[in-house]
């Protein structure tokens, strides 16, 4: 039996699914954790007879949406500053971590077998390295018999939230990167084909020889791709697994950013260099509490008991320690009198 994130709050017992008052809630967002949402909102009806209705329709639809009052709840791969939350009078917390993973296609190399560094990978994607047998590349590939090819780029070609990941990491790990392309869910990408969607990039990797390109972890997983290990901040090399992505979660200082961090190269030890939430949205003052609340005891439940569903479509669910931090972002959403609205309990 788990506990409840709302009886983690109040310090209260443990979480018994009991039914709640029929309930139908809208959210819209985020497309690529939108299966995740749609298979909680199937488990959680089962379980509560409550209805969720959730559509794809992008991260930046979802912050319209929410701010619009369209929905009772917008998801966003991106999460808003303190200050963007505050002028559209929003409350963020995450509730899944994904990431991005460059995966190769190189003559006899396996998943894990080929290391890069941050600014390795920057000025792979800048142009600037070129050819796998660079002498900076073997540096850090000792024992590896690295091919004599030319480096083929590939990336996104569509605004992704993948992207905003991958250009975010590079962003902090390369000054040239930063200073000369940015980060976004698309950039001024200075070499590289572009592939729509996961399977774009995938298709175009799997066919040149030579090619280095990203995906997200949950689509790198399924597809057995030869990802590449990245270094972490304290020197160490790391693989995508379910492990490095949970801390690089747990690593976050959440409540500093507005329950809303990066998780991009974290400095705990472990961490997965390019990982990154997905957030929900939820309007700060409600003018229906008890939708709000029929929101927050969707999550509550998905948090608890959503941990399955989530690592089967390709995420990793919050450990119940980090869920128990990020679940404090709720005490910030109140109803018209100030009063905070009822939590799960």
């Amino acid at each position: 039996m788990k506990k409840s994130l709302g009886c983690w709050v109040a310090g209260a017992a443990l979480f018994l699914v009991a039914p709640l008052e029929a309930a139908e809630v809208t959210g819209a967002g985020a497309s690529s954790p939108g299966p995740v949402y749609l298979r909680w909102a199937a488990a959680y009806k089962k379980a509560t007879g409550n209805t969720i209705n959730y559509q794809s329709i992008g991260s930046g639809g979802g912050v319209k949406e929410v701010g619009a009052k369209s929905v009772d709840f917008g998801a966003s791969d991106i999460p808003l500053s303190e200050a963007e939350l505050q002028r559209r009078g929003l409350v963020q917390f995450p509730v899944l971590v994904g990431a991005a993973v460059p995966f190769v296609n190189l003559p006899g190399i396996k998943a894990g077998e080929i290391r890069l560094t941050g600014p390795l990978l920057a000025d792979i994607y800048e142009g600037r390295i070129t050819r796998w047998d660079d002498p900076r590349i073997a540096e850090v590939n000792g024992g590896v018999s690295l091919p004599a090819m030319s480096i083929i780029v590939v990336r996104r070609g569509d605004g992704a939230g993948v992207s905003f990941l991958f250009t975010h990491y590079l962003g902090q790990v390369s000054a040239s990167w930063k200073e000369n392309v940015g980060e976004g869910v698309s950039v001024p990408w200075p070499a590289g084909l572009g592939g729509k969607g996961d399977e774009g990039v995938m298709g175009f990797v799997k066919r040149l020889p030579g090619a280095i390109g990203y995906v997200e972890y949950g689509y790198a997983r399924r597809n057995d791709l030869a990802y590449v290990q990245l270094q972490d901040r304290n020197g160490k090399f790391v693989d995508p697994t379910e492990a490095s992505l949970r801390v690089a979660a747990e690593g976050a200082a959440w409540d500093k950013t507005a329950y809303g961090e990066v998780l991009t190269n974290q400095g705990t030890a472990g961490a997965w260099p390019i990982a990154g939430a997905s957030f929900i949205l939820l309007q700060q003052v409600q003018d229906k509490p008890a939708q709000a609340n029929a929101v927050l005891q969707f999550f509550d439940w998905s948090l608890a008991e959503g941990g399955k569903i989530a690592t089967e479509a390709g995420y990793v669910p919050l450990s119940a320690s980090t869920a128990s931090k990020v679940s404090m972002a709720w005490q910030r959403i109140k109803d018209g009198s100030g009063k905070t609205v009822e939590l799960p309990h």
